[in-house]
């Protein structure tokens, strides 16, 4: 595993004000999750690298001067951890991901964080069509619900569930926090 990376993705405090203004997570235990697998990657020396959203948009709850766009304890990034700031979803537009990968020999990516639906999406399928062998932690996510265009609203597990079907096999394999943790400690 040491050419793969753990990708950790947006795990800021928005995700956290959101759920304790009633915001159900499709994971309820995705942040323990992520804390998991960074002290598991960490302890074996696997690279860890982190990728923060920062919107330009003072008014955004992910601008930088906002709480919303502070990282969560659980997932600081460690002194020698990459970090990459972007203002998009992917984590890939923008930020110098990419090259920092070629540089460094990663050829896979263990993707965990937040949101499912958008950040961890984008990036994903973004991963997987540059060739990177691309795992995302199902059980290591964050997302809400979503309210459909016509108006009928599709609860958070249901959200989690297609972002997984999009992203399994096409883009990216699909795990779990354990397959991981027994992959990690070979």
């Amino acid at each position: 595993m040491m050419s793969t990376a753990l990708l950790v993705i947006d795990v800021q405090m928005d995700f956290v004000a959101r759920r304790d203004r009633g915001m159900v997570w499709g994971n309820p235990d995705a942040d323990a999750s992520i804390a998991t697998l960074l002290a598991a990657f960490r302890d074996k020396g696997l690279p860890v690298l982190h990728v923060h959203h920062s919107d330009p948009n003072p008014e955004d709850s992910f601008h930088a001067d906002q709480p919303g766009s502070a990282v969560q304890p659980l997932a600081a990034p460690l002194p020698g951890e990459a970090l990459f700031i972007k203002q998009g979803s992917s984590g890939f537009i923008g930020t110098g991901l990419a090259d920092h990968l070629t540089t460094e020999g990663i050829t896979g990516l263990v993707i965990v964080g937040g949101a499912a639906n958008y950040c961890v999406e984008s990036t994903a399928r973004m991963a997987g069509n540059l060739g990177y062998a691309t795992t995302v932690v199902g059980d290591a996510l964050i997302n809400f619900r979503q309210r459909l265009r016509d108006g009928r609203e599709m609860a958070a597990s249901d959200v989690l569930a297609l972002t997984l079907a999009n992203l399994d096999g096409e883009f990216a394999h699909i795990s779990s926090v354990n397959e991981i943790l027994t992959q990690v400690a070979t």
